[in-house]
């Protein structure tokens, strides 16, 4: 019979791996590997760890909400919450996701409504950096 602690690592262990499989799905398996490199100090990696099996394994395998709608909220979020990095990771996500380039100026103009107009224009100019750039990879494919 496993320990309470064999027990906890294997759940931390299940959502760790269910969240780094959705969250290449999501944002492309370059930007996890980018991230996990990046994040691969002693004092890093617990933080993409967290992300992982948290944001990714505990909450995005979650049933109820597609992920395109999880993506539109995300992007919604980062944006209010000035977090453009991350609101970059997203928008790329989102498109992934099957969010259309509309759905994502209707979020931001959304944001601009109710976080203000600072928060929007940023995110509009971000996201069009990140579509621009979208564009630019599939024609040269």
């Amino acid at each position: 019979m496993a320990s309470n602690d064999e027990k906890v690592a294997d759940a931390h262990k299940t959502l760790y791996e269910q969240g780094l499989q959705l969250r290449r799905e999501v944002t492309g398996t370059g930007h996890v590997q980018r991230s996990l490199q990046n994040g691969s100090s002693d004092f890093a990696r617990p933080m993409q760890e967290l992300a992982t099996e948290m944001g990714w394994g505990s909450i995005w395998t979650r049933p109820g909400l597609e992920r395109k709608t999880r993506s539109l909220l995300n992007i919604a979020m980062l944006c209010a919450l000035n977090r453009m990095t991350e609101l970059a990771v997203h928008v790329r996500g989102a498109v992934n996701n099957g969010v259309t380039e509309l759905e994502i100026r209707e979020t931001l103009m959304q944001v601009a409504a109710y976080c203000g107009l600072p928060a929007g224009l940023e995110g509009v100019r971000v996201a069009q950096k990140v579509l621009e750039s979208i564009r630019e990879e599939s024609q040269s494919q």
